[in-house]
């Protein structure tokens, strides 16, 4: 079961301490609470490459996405039946990842959000691949806060069932500094 795309495709989230995350909260909480001490190395696998490279943070049953911004930002989500086309033209900066979902829950959420307040969508439980595409755009999102610095992106999110677990690859790598 994927779900429909409509009125799940936009969405916003605070990007609190340029971050947001995507999601299974019982299993990522379930495997959290084992490896609580690996955390403290590389908090939602925030490693050097990642921050400098892949831009993402993975864990297991979970991704965060970096953002240009610790503000409110614009994502859309878009689900699929099979790997969708490539379309790089207007992506600064494109990584796929896996995330395995077994609990059937896709939950978007930022660090200062409190519990309850993640965005649910039911998804077929199972592994996901997911498209990370950073998409310029000079229109920032609704309730931004002008005070904050940074360059106004749109995030995709492109989803689909995936049998193989491909590991975290970079297909357009965007300049290095980036988020300044």
């Amino acid at each position: 079961m994927l779900p429909e795309p409509s009125g799940l495709d936009r969405l916003t989230v605070l990007a609190d301490h340029g971050q947001f995350y995507l999601q299974d909260l019982q299993a990522h909480g379930l495997w959290m609470r084992s490896h609580a001490a690996d955390d403290l190395h590389a908090p939602a696998g925030w490693t050097q490459e990642a921050v400098d490279l892949h831009r993402i943070g993975v864990q297991p049953h979970s991704i965060a996405v970096g953002t240009a911004r610790s503000d409110i930002v614009e994502t859309t989500l878009l689900f699929h039946s099979a790997a969708p086309p490539m379309s790089l033209q207007d992506a600064e900066h494109v990584v796929e990842a896996g995330i395995d979902l077994p609990n059937s829950d896709l939950a978007i959420y930022g660090p200062a959000d409190d519990p309850g307040q993640e965005r649910h969508i039911s998804v077929t439980a199972g592994h996901y691949r997911v498209r990370v595409s950073y998409i310029p755009s000079d229109l920032p999102a609704a309730g931004f806060d002008d005070s904050e610095y940074g360059d106004h992106f749109r995030y995709q999110l492109d989803l689909w069932p995936a049998d193989e677990r491909a590991p975290l690859a970079v297909l357009k790598q965007g300049p290095n500094p980036w988020a300044t």
